[in-house]
């Protein structure tokens, strides 16, 4: 995908978003009897404008569609005819304003909800909550579960796949407790398994949160067939091609692809006998394989999008699956049929769609709010806060992955927005909604000054926060 694409479809989440959270504020208003002025998606000069409704409300398309407003007849900002001082915003009850104000992220928090529902009744498919090996001095083994075993039950709540037991962990790796798990075993569903959740690492660039307790899928066994070769590399140099069925190196039998890699990474700048089956007839080729620190890939970048776009994360391969000595630039052959039949389906109905999407809605909202208290006192690093290139980068690679998995990304930051736009500082919806409250403490509303000072405060604490979200984004795109 272009890097326009990812653009694109950057701009259209932006877009989406900020024009829901505007018209929370517009019909609010428009409903406690406020008169609205203008509706602008984005700043700076406008490109498109219009005029409609019985208040001649202005509708503007500006040139720079990372922000937006709603304009209200207010008395702070010009004069007001007498005509319409009732309609006027700041002689409204406090609680009409704290409604106009608190409409706009509440809006966002709604579509989160309802694209939620949406992908609930849509239904999905999902790889099961079967577990691979688990550690022996791991936390899952600690608690007793064992591998194979399926997660049905986590802290409570129903687990139907991967994707959410990833998330319920994802979760929990914020708090420091224990979990109940329950699994089903042979047929027999053990319950109350204690989970101990202590010292997990939560950083992009640290290891999976599920893998640190031990929590790991089953290894994808593949038959040692040949799918894309690197140009140049010694398979391809030695003649070999996608589709081969390696049957022996060296006289000893290949069983599977992770027996192939073994064999290949033992033995770098050796030459290899390797007898292979292509259109029904053995051939044998011979063939020096390279000396790499960086390792073969472990299943090829097909089969980890593959996985990524099922269950939202990428297979990591284990040592002893993968040593890091020689490669010889193959990836394995890849079967989508036999895959797909690995999935389960994801089943909702109307009601308890809707009770899902909105448990999903509130734990996102939740996870947010505890993560960015968890990067306020230290206990989570500064380079999990994201800039708009790293947001371009997620819009364009779900786009990528096909309509649900955008339309998730959409969801979550819908909550993202709604949850940053409630927090109390001076300049968003948040600020104000904390000056309506001492405002009933007080009984009056506060000044002018001290509104004032808090927008200067607010403002630095944006700025400082854009420049945090660009500086990781710029350390991500040169650094990696």
């Amino acid at each position: 995908m272009s890097t326009l694409h990812y653009v694109f479809f950057f701009l259209l989440a932006i877009c989406i978003l900020i024009v829901i959270h505007e018209l929370g504020h517009f019909w609010a208003a428009r409903l406690c009897g406020v008169k609205v002025l203008r509706f602008s998606l984005g700043f700076g000069k406008p490109l498109l404008c219009g005029r409609f409704g019985k208040d001649k409300t202005e509708w503007v398309l500006a040139g720079i569609p990372l922000g937006g407003y709603v304009k209200m007849l207010d008395a702070r900002e010009g004069e007001v005819d007498p005509a319409e001082a009732s309609r006027e915003f700041t002689v409204q009850p406090i609680y009409k304003r704290f409604i106009i104000v608190a409409a706009g992220p509440v809006a966002n928090l709604i579509l989160a909800a309802v694209l939620y529902w949406g992908l609930a009744l849509g239904g999905a498919r999902d790889l099961p909550a079967v577990l691979g090996e688990v550690p022996a001095a791991s936390a899952a083994a600690h608690a007793g579960l064992r591998a194979g075993d399926r997660i049905v039950g986590f802290d409570g709540l129903r687990i139907q796949g991967w994707t959410e037991l990833r998330w319920q962990l994802v979760q929990q790796a914020l708090g420091d407790g224990e979990v109940s798990v329950t699994v089903e075993r042979g047929g027999v569903q053990i319950s109350d398994l204690k989970l101990s959740i202590h010292n997990v690492m939560v950083d992009e660039k640290g290891p999976d949160p599920a893998r640190q307790l031990g929590i790991q899928m089953p290894d994808m066994v593949f038959p040692p067939i040949l799918g894309e070769l690197s140009p140049g590399m010694p398979a391809e140099r030695a003649g070999f091609k996608s589709g081969d069925l390696i049957r022996t190196i060296d006289g000893r039998p290949v069983a599977s692809w992770k027996a192939f890699v073994g064999e290949i990474s033992q033995a770098p700048g050796r030459e290899l006998t390797v007898q292979l089956e292509r259109a029904g007839q053995l051939l044998t080729l011979r063939v020096t394989p390279e000396l790499t620190q960086a390792g073969m890939p472990s299943s090829g970048n097909q089969f980890q999008k593959w996985v990524r776009k099922v269950t939202g994360v990428s297979p990591q391969a284990s040592p002893a699956a993968l040593p890091k000595l020689g490669r010889v630039g193959a990836l394995p052959h890849f079967d989508d049929k036999a895959l797909e039949a690995r999935l389960v389906p994801i089943h909702y109905g109307l009601v308890d769609g809707a009770a899902h999407a909105v448990r999903q809605t509130v734990e996102m909202a939740a996870f947010d709010l505890h993560a960015f208290w968890n990067i306020i006192r230290g206990s989570l690093s500064w380079r999990n806060v994201s800039g708009p290139i790293s947001i371009a980068d997620v819009a364009g690679q779900s786009a990528e992955m096909g309509v649900a998995a955008y339309l998730t990304m959409l969801a979550a930051l819908s909550v993202s927005l709604g949850v940053l736009n409630l927090l109390p500082v001076p300049i968003l919806d948040g600020g104000h909604l904390l000056y309506y409250v001492f405002e009933c403490v007080r009984g009056k509303a506060v000044s002018e000054r001290v509104e004032l000072f808090g927008q200067r405060i607010g403002l630095t604490i944006l700025v400082l926060l854009m420049s945090l979200a660009f500086f990781n984004d710029l350390n991500r795109v040169l650094f990696g």
